[in-house]
């Protein structure tokens, strides 16, 4: 069990990992294009859910108009400002100070309102933030130690009838093999190091995390890769990357 110190010290070390990685997150031609490429994959499944819970026109030209969302652990910005462009009120939040800096300087350039601030989500909570109609905890969980308190947290930001949508890797042997070993080490596809597979949460953890708070789950989606086409789509097979919904 690791105390209050050693928590603190794998959080900054954690932090300082994405400082590093921040400045190229946004090169298309970068080494993490594939990471945009299944942003894209994220966002499109995102849209959707949203679209269906609060019975949007997805015809229109901004079709999450008046949504307020937050997006925690938004890194560079790559669902915040998508988001954003879709009509959303957007508050984006990040640990890092760096990837927050980055944000704002591309959402500049590109034109686009989103309200990023350098905030763990517990500091958003404590500075009396209103509920948000949309929650998004995506690719942060499996770096958090506390993740029953990350959980806690966002769901008293999220309002009744809101929707908290969460995304991670599920802890299985293909996301171990798949998600560790041939995106880090064979693919190249992430810098060795970037997960951790202890800290992968399975859908049934996260339905009963959410309970706590009276949120029921959705049926989760999955997300794979081609390595071959260099795709990604969507899957009923959850065993390595998925998406996962929950109402209140």
């Amino acid at each position: 069990m690791l105390d209050k110190s050693e928590k603190s010290e794998l959080q900054t070390q954690e932090l300082r990992k994405f400082d590093a990685m921040a400045n190229e997150w946004w090169d298309p031609a970068g080494k993490f294009k594939h990471v945009l490429a299944f942003n894209a994959a994220r966002l499109a499944v995102i849209r959707d859910m949203l679209v269906q819970h609060f019975q949007l026109d997805p015809a229109r030209a901004e079709p999450l108009h008046g949504l307020r969302i937050l997006d925690v652990g938004c890194g560079g910005g790559l669902l915040s400002e998508p988001l954003a462009q879709l009509g959303a009120t957007v508050t984006a939040i990040d640990g890092s100070a760096v990837s927050i800096q980055m944000a704002k300087a591309h959402a500049k350039q590109s034109g686009v309102q989103v309200d990023y601030r350098h905030n763990l989500v517990e500091e958003l909570l404590a500075q009396g933030m209103k509920p948000f109609d949309v929650v998004l905890n995506t690719e942060v969980i499996e770096h958090v130690q506390d993740q029953q308190g990350l959980i806690d947290t966002c769901c008293q930001l999220c309002k009744d009838d809101g929707l908290f949508v969460m995304a991670t890797l599920n802890r299985t042997w293909k996301s171990w093999l798949f998600g560790i070993i041939g995106a880090e080490y064979v693919l190249r596809l992430l810098p060795r190091g970037t997960h951790d597979w202890r800290f992968f949460v399975t859908p049934a953890e996260f339905a009963a995390m959410l309970k706590l708070h009276g949120f029921r789950a959705l049926e989760p989606v999955g997300l794979t890769f081609n390595p071959f086409t260099k795709r990604w789509r969507t899957s009923s097979d959850t065993r390595v990357n998925y998406l996962l919904a929950a109402v209140k």
